[in-house]
């Protein structure tokens, strides 16, 4: 099992930046695929950043060139940073992990949750 906190939402002025942070615990010593994912109401969840266990990276259009994901290892910890926010950003941000097949293939899927940061963005 693995336990996942999000941390760092909060309200803020559009054009303004925020990280996130993702702490990760318990069955740690394995290779994770890793991403983030937010839900604005009445909308859909959509995953908006992922990282495979390479580091290598991916991003939805909607934040891309803007967002930035990375982990440090040696803390367990994901995050995301947003810069030049927008109003259309507003949502309950989480992060989610699942083990890597093999030490390095991501199918996709996310076993394991956080529970959700509120970030608000204001005109």
């Amino acid at each position: 099992q693995v336990q996942l906190v999000e941390s760092g939402g909060g309200p803020v002025q559009a054009g303004r930046s925020l990280r996130l942070s993702c702490a990760a615990s318990g069955y740690t010593d394995r290779a994770y695929c890793m991403g983030w994912f937010r839900q604005a109401p009445g909308k859909e969840r959509e995953v908006i950043a992922s990282v495979d266990p390479s580091d290598r990276t991916d991003y939805a259009d909607s934040v891309k060139g803007r967002f930035a994901i990375s982990r440090d290892k040696a803390k367990n910890t994901l995050y995301l940073q947003m810069n030049s926010l927008k109003p259309e950003d507003t949502a309950t941000y989480y992060c989610a992990a699942d083990p890597a097949i093999a030490g390095l293939y991501c199918r996709g899927h996310y076993n394991y949750w956080g529970q959700g940061t509120q970030v608000t963005v204001s005109s």
